[in-house]
Order: C-alpha cells, then structure tokens, then sequence
C-alpha cells in the first residue's frame, strides 16, 4: 500500500451544508434563523454585551456606589468600663471575656476602646489597643499586652 492511495473512509467526511439555497437544498426559506427579528436580518452579528437597546450592565456600574472589602479586619470592641468589673490583678483575655457573656457571636479579632474609665489593675490581653485606652491602663497600673 502506498501512502498516495491512502484516504478517509467513505462518509467520514461530510460536505458542508449550503444554507440559504432553496426549499429543495433543505436549508430554505428562513435558512434556520426564524421569523423576523434583529438576529433573522444579514450582517446579524450584534456587540457582546448588547442587551437588545436596554442600557448596557456596564454603563450602568458608575451609579452602584460604595465598595465591600471581603477581606476587612472585624474587631468586636470592648471598653474600659466594661473591664473594671473585673477583680485587680486578674488576667483578662478573650476566653475571659467570652465566659462572663461580654463577648458573643463568632470568634473575631478583639479592640480596647477608651470609653469610660478604669480603676483596677488588671493585666489584659487584646489584639488592638486605642492609644487612650493603654494610657488609662496603665494609668491604673495594669498592663496592655497586644497578641496576634
């Protein structure tokens, strides 16, 4: 056998179907695009992103104000009175205050806020501390410890 005499085998390859040719080709009258209509007409092609005259999604983004950052820092804030009900020299972190309910809901990341003021020295541990509220801490004579 020669490589010259070698071919497809017979009904593997089909012609293409002509469209548009008449009734007896198979593919007359609407040539298979329907009735009417913008996508029925010659030259049909129509922008991607066109919405049929609607104003596009795109042209529309400017006026959707404002911004959601998934990946933003969530504190659940404590303040400084909330602190002094605790003994003097008791240590005080987020599983301290979780067990006496001042902390509900899942577990985010903790800040001390100065609102209000302390009188007791406590140690306490956070992740953030206002610089107000460390002053008055330490003030009292406790201590700020930041963790990670």
């Amino acid at each position: 056998m020669r490589e010259d005499l070698l071919g497809s085998v017979k009904g593997a390859r089909r012609l293409k179907q002509r469209i548009g040719r008449g009734n007896s080709a198979g593919q007359g009258t609407y040539a298979g695009r329907g009735l009417k209509g913008q996508k029925s007409r010659s030259g049909k092609s129509v922008k991607r992103g066109f919405e049929g005259g609607q104003n596009r999604m795109i042209k529309g983004l400017p006026m959707k104000r404002g911004f959601t950052n998934i990946f933003k820092d969530e504190y659940i804030l404590v303040t400084l009175d909330t602190l002094d009900k605790y003994d003097t020299g008791s240590t005080i972190n987020s599983d301290v205050l979780r067990e006496s309910g001042h902390i509900k809901g899942p577990i985010k990341m903790i800040k001390i806020v100065a609102t209000g003021h302390i009188s007791k020295a406590v140690t306490i541990s956070a992740h953030k501390f206002t610089k107000v509220a460390r002053e008055r801490i330490e003030q009292a004579g406790g201590t700020a410890e930041e963790t990670n």
